[in-house]
């Protein structure tokens, strides 16, 4: 088959791309050139801006025709509606990678399925726009304009990307866990998350291409193994040979609070508990659900160390700093009420 993946250098889609490859597929990539020092073996790469509305179009206008449009990189409203106009007759079918989290938080049952509402949090931009990116194709799809598939993955990992914490993605907090220095952790740190391999996740969209039981569809593709995030930074030490995490706990609120462009996600997304019924995508599209989270930690860890990518946490202060003006604010807090009865 004839395939195009808008953008075509991030985590999944590289694993997309070689899964293509190895089945036969002519591949294509659209993106700015940026982001890959070299593009695969046996890819097409086009370089342009998809941000460029006009140019864009009529790049895709030159293109001619692919069986399947893959679109990675969606993340405005106007990108979808750029790109509808753009593929509209000129495509077999058009995935959109969206994320779980256009989904209402809390959910109304758990694990959430593919009927929940999706009206994301209203302070969460992102998954907000990815709401009305859904919304659009969809209705493309409804006009009989496009056959439109959306998968949905939930937190991704694999080689070449770092180990999701409280405080973000960087990288020091393997290196804090080596050290056994305090790790911040969201609330009671016992709300349950989900992280999936990026070949896996792949799967899940290979499988797409082509599927008529596809049509018109939204489709988890998340991990399977329901682990508080006690349990996953657990994992992470028992990989690294590390003594047991020492945990501090934060109230989401307060973590926003003391440090916002770290902290907001976990009072945005984090706190809420995150598991997926993944059946949907097992029945249609073959996806499975195979590499374990121990197993991705190990070869995370192994790929960072091999790159020299695990940076000296003693030269980022943020951590300290969270844990110190937490642990004063306790501190005070209680001098103010110890003339009080009863405490």
């Amino acid at each position: 088959m004839n395939i195009l993946i808008i953008g075509g250098t991030g985590l999944i889609s590289t694993y997309i791309t070689r899964q293509l490859l190895e089945r036969g597929d002519k591949v294509t990539h659209y993106n700015r050139g940026k982001s890959s020092p070299q593009v695969p073996e046996g890819v097409t790469q086009i370089i342009g801006d998809r941000t460029d509305y006009p140019r864009f179009e009529q790049q895709m206008a030159e293109l001619g025709s692919f069986d399947c449009v893959i679109d990675m990189v969606c993340y405005e409203p106007e990108d979808a509606r750029s790109t509808v106009r753009a593929i509209t007759g000129k495509t077999g079918q058009y995935i959109l990678c969206s994320t779980i989290d256009v989904y209402t938080k809390p959910a109304s049952k758990y694990p959430i399925t593919e009927e929940e509402p999706r009206t994301a949090i209203a302070d969460f931009d992102y998954a907000l726009k990815k709401v009305e990116c859904e919304q659009i194709a969809f209705a493309a799809h409804e006009r009989g304009d496009l056959k439109v598939t959306v998968i949905r993955p939930a937190a991704t990992h694999g080689e070449g990307r770092g180990i999701i914490h409280s405080l973000g993605w960087s990288n020091t907090h393997i290196d804090r866990i080596r050290k056994g220095k305090p790790i911040v952790m969201h609330g009671d740190g016992n709300s349950l998350w989900v992280q999936c391999h990026a070949d896996d996740v792949a799967r899940a969209f290979v499988g797409a291409i082509g599927n008529t039981k596809a049509f018109g569809k939204g489709y988890h593709a998340t991990g399977e193994e329901w682990l508080t995030w006690n349990a996953l930074q657990r994992t992470v030490a028992r990989v690294l040979g590390a003594p047991e995490p020492k945990f501090v706990y934060i109230p989401s609120e307060t973590l926003n609070r003391l440090a916002y462009i770290h902290g907001n996600i976990c009072l945005i997304n984090f706190q809420f508990n995150n598991i997926f019924d993944n059946t949907a995508a097992r029945t249609d599209l073959g996806f499975r659900y195979t590499i374990t989270w121990e197993e991705s930690v190990r070869r995370i860890v192994k790929w960072l160390d091999e790159h020299d990518a695990i940076p000296n946490s003693d030269d980022d202060p943020i951590d300290d700093r969270v844990v110190a003006a937490y642990e004063a604010g306790v501190l005070h807090a209680k001098e103010l009420l110890s003339d009080m009865k009863g405490l």
